[in-house]
């Protein structure tokens, strides 16, 4: 089962120095029917001005993974992280039982876009911890690069570990390239343009567009398209609550 998420229907923020599209209820946007997909909880597209960022704010309890899509963000922490990533990195943090931290974009001009992902742990109480991985930009050209997993998952090699039964993947698609991806029968998956355009299943997909899929493989055709995928085991309480099978029929309940 497939259903297409329009970006022009999601919540937004316009704060001047941020612009956020919000995939799912965050800050201002409250929507019952849109709270989480799975475990995934927040899916945040986020561009934020030069000079400007979030100041330090706490976290608790939340696997967060932030993908940097373009520009640069400084990132510091009360771990005694200071870090500065850039586009098609990734870094990590394991909120636990409290962590304080920062994201600001240092750059004089350039906006910074990047993906604030969040995702329920299978425990509470982790002791607070902190990963980023540098991948280089071509590992992902026309094929499926593994940026996240569970630490329970030993089928993929990821480098960036998480405290839930997840898989991240992104690609950079040129056009006219098809690529695959498995979800399975027992599983769901959220894939977001984040760049360009795809065909997935007979559904066209634009910039910033996602796609739920539950219990399909699906065939993607490229436009030229850089994707993100969070695959995760299917949540039968999040379809029921969250009434995805009336949202499956494009029915207007959100």
């Amino acid at each position: 089962m497939l259903r297409h998420v329009d970006h022009k229907k999601m919540g937004r923020s316009q704060l001047g120095w941020l612009d956020s599209h919000f995939h799912f209820s965050f800050a201002e946007y409250f929507n019952p029917q849109n709270i989480r997909f799975g475990v995934l909880r927040v899916f945040n597209d986020d561009i934020i001005k030069a000079q400007t960022g979030f100041g330090t704010h706490p976290h608790q309890d939340m696997e967060i993974i932030t993908y940097v899509v373009q520009g640069e963000v400084s990132h510091k922490d009360s771990m005694g992280n200071a870090h500065v990533l850039k586009r098609g990195q990734t870094q990590y943090m394991s909120a636990g039982t409290g962590v304080f931290h920062s994201e600001y974009n240092r750059q004089e001009k350039d906006d910074l876009r990047l993906m604030q992902i969040w995702i329920l742990p299978d425990e509470r109480g982790y002791t607070p911890n902190y990963g980023e991985y540098r991948f280089a930009l071509e590992d992902r050209f026309d094929k499926w690069l593994p940026v996240a997993t569970g630490y329970k998952n030993k089928e993929n090699d990821a480098p960036v570990k998480v405290h839930q039964d997840v898989n991240v993947y992104a690609t950079i698609l040129g056009e006219g390239k098809n690529i695959d991806f498995t979800v399975g029968g027992d599983r769901q998956a959220y894939l977001v343009c984040l760049e360009g355009e795809a065909d997935v299943g007979g559904i066209r997909l634009h910039t910033r567009d996602a796609l739920e899929i539950i219990k399909e493989d699906v065939h993607i055709e490229s436009g030229g398209c850089h994707l993100l995928v969070i695959e995760m085991a299917y949540d039968d309480e999040c379809y029921k609550k969250y009434n995805l099978e009336s949202r499956l029929r494009n029915e207007p309940t959100w």
